[in-house]
């Protein structure tokens, strides 16, 4: 089992910024999850929100930015000894700290239209060129699924899943030529891993938080633990 940074390291570092990327890196783990979204003139960041209030405290929506407009919002504000300011990282950034990692599922963020899906994952596999190896693109948002599927993209993906859809959902990632399902934590029975395991997917789990309940899913053959706070899993694991 692939122990995994949720958004780097979100229970030990700021969330998806390039201080945490570094933080999980110098642990030595090789495995990251983290999420992007696109702005308007089509940079891809990574962040999980869709505004800055949560993390930088500014009340500001994601979408009115360019990439140019991002420095003003540092989302360490709540961490009182982190002593160094973290602004919304591109994706490109993110990927030359990462760049020796194993493992990386990118989290693609729901969008409006089939259009604007089609948009982020051209933008997606021209930037993620040279991590086809290790890279899991992930989505709950079936358009990113199928643009991906439409365009016969080279890189696996996996179906996130919160909702209590049971088989519904192994079937629905075999549709969509998922290699991967990525349950929460609490959808997470014995019962669906193992019919997952018989579907051939690959199995993430998110977000693991208990080194109990870690052990618990090892031992029923899970391949990814998305965990936030991997140095914790680390010393237990």
């Amino acid at each position: 089992m692939r122990i995994i940074g949720h958004r780097g390291a979100r229970g030990e570092a700021p969330e998806n910024t390039l201080g945490g990327f570094q933080y999980i890196q110098n642990l030595g783990i090789r495995a990251v999850e983290f999420d992007v979204r696109q702005l308007k003139d089509r940079a891809l960041i990574v962040m999980h929100d869709d505004q800055f209030m949560r993390t930088t405290g500014q009340d500001k929506y994601l979408y009115e930015c360019s990439s140019q407009e991002l420095e003003p919002y540092n989302h360490a504000v709540t961490w009182s000894e982190w002593n160094k300011v973290e602004p919304t990282p591109l994706l490109e950034q993110t990927l030359k700290i990462i760049h020796n990692f194993d493992h990386i599922e990118v989290e693609v963020k729901a969008v409006k239209t089939q259009e604007d899906a089609e948009m982020l994952t051209e933008s997606l596999e021209q930037q993620l060129q040279g991590f086809e190896q290790v890279a899991v693109i992930t989505s709950f948002d079936p358009k990113i699924h199928l643009a991906l599927q439409q365009k016969k993209s080279g890189f696996k993906r996996g179906l996130l899943v919160e909702t209590d859809m049971k088989f519904k959902a192994i079937e629905q990632a075999l549709e969509l030529d998922c290699c991967q399902i990525g349950w929460m934590n609490q959808l997470a029975t014995q019962e669906m891993i193992l019919a997952s395991q018989q579907a051939q997917l690959a199995i993430s789990v998110w977000t693991v938080n208990d080194v109990d309940r870690a052990k618990q899913l090892r031992d029923f053959g899970i391949h990814g633990l998305i965990t936030d706070f991997p140095k914790l899993m680390m010393q237990h694991l």
